[in-house]
């Protein structure tokens, strides 16, 4: 059963299992501020119906999420940090409410999980991954910031240096599997049905002792700091926004006279003479 339309997400009640369908396929579902403000309250909504056990995000056409949209962010950049911290904190939360919903949340996710896409992916409790996928944080290859730091929990800190300093955007769901990034790789085009699958198995449990679980699971990781690491770095991601490096001006300058492709090509031709 479908619920009432959003503008940019579908979602849906299969049973005790709700699901959550990013809906911008024309731009790869990139996070704009109307998804932004749509993605709580429909997690919200199955997170407070009893009748749903488990909730699976997913997204729509060619990719899971290519992260945040550039180019609505270079025509409507915020001015001083009041602002940035003000779009990035909204940003921040709607990520990690998946994180603290009081529900499982499970990822499928193919294509691309890019940027912000890879943060709602590792936000959620569990990430199923089509062969294929790409992963990865380019953030600080045009001048700006990883807003949620989770890689650093799952990953490691070599492996999260090595990929958010070089703007790694092209992490194979294979190798994110290895780095407990993902729980598991299925087949092309089996990724929800996979998901579903795991929800389904979670849903036949006590509702209240999978809560609690979870709650559990979460504060052992709190209790080691993640939440005050992870506030440390929205306020690192409003100093680079405030910053507004070289890199960032001529980034945007060039999706505001030309176009975002004309900008991406710019971002990838800056590394393409450096060689193996």
């Amino acid at each position: 059963m479908s619920d009432p339309a959003y503008e940019t997400l579908v979602t849906e009640r299969r049973g005790p299992v709700g699901i959550i369908k990013l809906n911008r396929p024309d731009r790869l579902n990139a996070i704009d501020k109307t998804m932004v403000a749509e993605i709580p309250a429909a997690l919200g909504a199955l997170d407070g119906d009893e009748e749903i056990r488990a909730i699976v995000l997913c997204g729509e056409g060619r990719a899971f999420c290519a992260g945040f949209d550039l180019k609505e962010d270079a025509a409507e950049a915020p001015e001083g940090e009041e602002a940035w911290r003000a779009v990035l904190k909204a940003d921040f939360d709607m990520i990690m409410g998946f994180w603290h919903a009081r529900k499982p949340t499970i990822a499928a996710v193919h294509g691309y999980a890019v940027a912000g896409g890879f943060n709602l992916a590792m936000a959620c409790d569990m990430t199923v991954a089509a062969e294929g996928t790409r992963f990865g944080e380019p953030e600080l290859k045009f001048g700006s910031a990883s807003l949620v730091l989770l890689m650093p929990w799952l990953a490691g800190p070599k492996r999260a240096k090595e990929f958010l300093l070089t703007g790694e955007d092209r992490i194979d769901a294979g190798e994110a599997l290895a780095m407990g990034m993902v729980n598991r790789v299925v087949p092309q085009g089996r990724h929800l049905n996979a998901a579903l699958e795991l929800a389904r198995r979670i849903a036949v449990m006590d509702p209240e002792t999978v809560r609690l679980t979870k709650r559990s699971v979460n504060r052992t990781y709190e209790m080691m700091g993640l939440m005050q690491a992870l506030d440390m770095g929205l306020d690192t991601a409003v100093a680079i926004e405030i910053l507004q490096s070289p890199e960032r001006r001529e980034f945007s300058e060039i999706v505001r006279k030309e176009s975002l492709k004309a900008a991406l090509a710019w971002r990838e031709g800056r590394f393409s003479d450096l060689g193996d």
